[in-house]
């Protein structure tokens, strides 16, 4: 479908937003709240609800928040639970969806029965999947940079991006310098960033030594891993001085850098789903299996993310494709404005970063198996069965040479607005 994604049981905002999004039904006025990425609520009063579509909604948000043209690209209307999420296309109607949200949980998800029925799904004013970052950086509006930021600090502070411990750090020390102001030397810092630790980094970085082991080591209480690394950062965060009167830039400068910042994680922006992937076969029985992994979908490629483990070769590889693209894209901007060398010579503008020293296992693909419709039927083994695609989600379809899906004609089924 245009404009839609889903997520089916992953954690995130989603966890906080077991909550309905319209307190009374029928063709009178009622109120329907739309949650915003800092968990704010925009209330609006509507009429005629059941027939009430996205678009509408949208724009009544965007006149609430006074958001200018560019919000329309950059935000969708989600419906959200803690057992899926789906981006809305403008001409769905939210109230149907919401009264039809337990069969999308019984097609789109695999859980139980019981909390199929007990399951609420939250309107929530959020990132477009489908907006490109490069125009991220186009944005000049602060109230768009900031909803914008608190979307990505949410995901980051989840783990629903993983980071690595420096790159958390440099994000934290933007989240301190937005809440805290100019980096203040002295305890009064210190005591600050550690009360508020769980605001700035992610759980698993504001773990700290157990009192009484530091204390045979006669350290008293341990820093967190991160808390040190965290205050380093947040000093080393730049005051940009703006226009010709030198007062401090707005905030949307750090909001901007943070963004800028997540730029850099592959899977910033993308769509989240639950994802299997096999096991090698490991012991004396050579056992395998499947492994839960999440997949981010975005429109720059699929990664699949296993928060279970340490992971050290996808972030090695993450990192190389970053370091790989950066310099391609300095080498293709260079010879587009000046053409391409005649002679093998070299300057310091040209020079490509060299590619990182790593074994060969690293850059190797590993994946052996990867599939989104196979699945085990009455214990007997996997099946690979053809999907339906006049009834997807998915209205529209790229054709990419033969073999590929072809575009098929939307029925009215359940999801059509």
């Amino acid at each position: 479908m245009d404009g839609t994604e889903g997520n089916a049981g992953q954690p995130g905002p989603a966890e906080r937003s077991h909550r309905s999004s319209v307190s009374s039904v029928g063709a009178r006025a009622a109120d329907v709240l739309i949650y915003l990425a800092d968990d704010t609520v925009v209330p609006l009063a509507v009429e005629n609800l059941p027939s009430l579509s996205v678009h509408e909604l949208h724009r009544a948000v965007r006149e609430v928040l006074q958001l200018p043209d560019i919000a329309l690209d950059a935000f969708a209307l989600w419906l959200v639970s803690p057992l899926l999420e789906v981006q809305l296309k403008p001409k769905h109607l939210p109230y149907k969806l919401g009264r039809q949200w337990p069969e999308l949980l019984l097609r789109f998800t695999d859980a139980p029965d019981d909390d199929v029925a007990m399951d609420e799904p939250s309107l929530q004013f959020r990132r477009n999947v489908f907006f490109p970052k490069r125009r991220e950086l186009q944005i000049e509006d602060d109230e768009v940079l900031r909803l914008l930021y608190e979307e990505a600090k949410g995901n980051v502070l989840a783990s629903r991006y993983p980071c690595d411990v420096e790159d958390c750090e440099a994000l934290g020390a933007l989240v301190c310098r937005v809440q805290l102001g100019p980096y203040q030397s002295g305890q009064p810092t210190a005591c600050t960033v550690r009360e508020k630790l769980d605001s700035f980094l992610p759980a698993h970085l504001c773990k700290r030594g157990h009192r009484l082991f530091a204390a045979f080591r006669g350290r008293g209480a341990k820093d967190g891993p991160g808390e040190q690394g965290l205050l380093n950062a947040y000093r080393q965060v730049k005051e940009v001085v703006g226009g010709d009167s030198g007062h401090e830039a707005t905030l949307g400068t750090h909001y901007r850098a943070y963004l800028l910042k997540c730029h850099e994680l592959p899977f910033y922006g993308c769509a989240f789903f639950h994802g299997e992937v096999d096991k090698p076969a490991q012991g004396f029985l050579h056992r395998g299996g499947r492994k839960p992994v999440a997949v981010a979908i975005s429109l720059e490629g699929v990664h699949v993310i296993d928060n279970r483990e340490k992971a050290e070769l996808m972030s090695s590889l993450i990192e190389y494709c970053i370091e790989l693209n950066q310099a391609t894209e300095a080498t293709a901007h260079q010879e587009s404005i000046s053409g391409p060398p005649s002679a093998p010579t070299s300057s310091p503008s040209l020079t490509q970063r060299p590619k990182l020293r790593r074994q060969g296992s690293v850059v190797c693909s590993r994946i052996q198996h990867l599939s989104t419709i196979d699945y085990v039927e009455d214990g007997k083994g996997i099946k690979r069965v053809k999907p339906k695609r006049t009834t997807s989600f998915f209205s529209r379809q790229l054709s990419m040479g033969q073999g590929s899906y072809t575009v098929v004609q939307p029925t009215d089924s359940l999801e059509q607005g």
